[in-house]
C-alpha cells in the first residue's frame, strides 16, 4: 500500500537513492550526496516540507513531487499567486502504476491552497524556486524531451507544452571564431570578473548565488560601464553525467547601445579562452525559443542545440489556470 505525505528530516538519503536510480536523462546530475540536497534545495530559505510530498511503501521511498512559488517582480523573496511543479520522479519498478498522477494532484493541491491560481509543471524563470545545479544542466528550463518519460506522462493528464528553451552546448576543444570585427573589439576592451553580478537581489543569491559562479564584464579600456556580461556557474555535479567538466553561461546582458556590434560575441569568447585555460571542456546555456538574437549569437561562436526545456501546462482551467 502507498502512503503519501510531505518531506521529513530523515528524508534525504531516499530521495538521493531514488534520484540516482530513477534515470532523468542527460539533464539530470549524478553521483552527489545528500549533503548537495541539503545545500541546493533543502537549505533555501522559502524550503517548504508541505511542498515535498513523497510516496512511500513499507517505508520505503519510491516516489517524490517537489512544488514551489515564484519570485515577486523585484526579485526580494516569494509570491504565491503563480507556483510550479520542479520535478515528480518515481522509481522505474513503480511506474504506470497511478503514483505519479497522484503525486502531481496533491501537489496542485498544496500550492492552490497557498493562493497559486496559475500552476506549471517544469520550472522555469520567475517560477524556478529549486533545482538550480541538480536538474536542467546551466539552468532550471522546464522538464527536458530527453527525460523521454515526462512528456507521454503529462500528455495523459490533460498537460501541453507552453514554453520551450533550446539547451546549446559547445566543446571548448575546438577552435575559436576569428574576424577583423571582433579584433577591433579585443583591443578596444577588456574583460574583468568579479564574484557578484552588479545588482544582486534575495532571488539571485537563494539560486544561482549558492553555486559557484562568477560574473565576466567587458569595459572599454578608455573606461566607463561595462558594454556586456554574463554569468559563468561551475557545474562540478555534472561530471559523471557528461564525462566532462562544464561550465553554465547565463544571464547575457548587453546595453541597448552596444546590441549588434559584436560584444556578447567577443565576450563569450573570451569567457571560452579563459575557461580552456581552467581545464573545462564544455560550455552550456539554455536560451528561450524565441529569443532569436541569443540564439544567434550563441550559435555564431559554435555552439548548438543538444535538448530542449519544456514548460507545460493544462489545457482546461478547470486544474490549473
Amino acid at each position: 500500500m502507498i502512503e503519501y505525505r510531505p518531506f521529513r528530516n530523515s528524508d534525504p538519503p531516499q530521495l538521493v537513492k531514488l534520484w540516482h536510480e530513477s534515470g532523468l536523462g542527460r539533464g539530470a546530475a549524478r553521483g552527489f550526496s545528500y549533503e548537495a540536497l541539503d545545500r541546493l534545495l533543502i537549505g533555501q530559505h522559502y524550503f517548504d516540507p508541505a511542498g515535498l510530498l513523497v510516496a512511500c511503501e513499507a517505508g520505503k521511498v519510491v516516489g517524490f513531487v517537489h512544488a514551489g512559488f515564484c519570485s515577486d517582480g523585484a526579485g526580494t523573496g516569494i509570491e504565491h499567486e503563480a507556483g510550479a511543479i520542479h520535478v515528480i520522479v518515481v522509481h522505474p519498478s513503480h511506474r504506470r502504476t497511478g503514483i505519479g498522477r497522484e503525486l502531481l494532484t496533491q501537489a496542485e493541491l498544496y500550492l492552490r491552497q497557498l493562493g497559486a491560481n496559475s500552476i506549471q509543471v517544469g520550472a522555469a524563470p520567475p517560477c524556478d524556486a529549486f533545482y538550480h545545479g541538480l536538474y536542467g544542466g546551466a539552468a532550471v528550463s522546464g522538464l527536458l524531451e530527453s527525460d523521454a518519460d515526462a512528456a507521454p506522462f503529462l500528455a495523459k493528464l490533460g498537460f501541453q507544452p507552453v514554453q520551450r528553451f533550446i539547451v546549446l552546448q559547445r566543446s571548448l576543444k575546438q577552435g575559436d571564431p576569428i574576424s577583423f570585427r571582433l579584433s577591433l573589439i579585443r583591443r578596444k576592451m577588456e574583460t574583468f570578473i568579479f564574484a557578484l553580478p552588479e545588482h544582486p537581489t534575495f532571488w539571485w543569491f537563494s539560486r544561482t548565488g549558492r553555486l559557484e559562479n562568477v560574473q565576466f564584464r567587458l569595459v572599454p579600456k578608455t573606461g566607463g560601464d561595462p558594454v556586456a556580461a554574463v554569468t559563468v556557474s561551475g557545474m562540478d555535479l555534472y561530471v559523471e553525467t557528461w564525462g566532462e567538466r562544464a561550465i553554465g553561461l547565463s544571464e547575457l546582458i548587453v546595453k541597448d547601445v552596444s546590441r549588434r556590434q559584436g560584444h556578447a560575441q567577443a565576450l563569450l569568447i573570451e569567457v571560452i579562452r579563459r575557461m580552456r585555460q581552467e581545464q573545462v571542456t564544455l560550455a552550456e546555456a539554455h536560451i528561450a525559443e524565441d529569443n532569436a538574437a541569443a540564439l544567434a549569437t550563441f550559435k555564431s561562436v559554435g555552439f548548438q542545440p543538444v535538448d530542449c526545456g519544456v514548460v507545460y501546462r493544462k489545457a482546461s482551467t478547470e486544474s490549473v489556470a
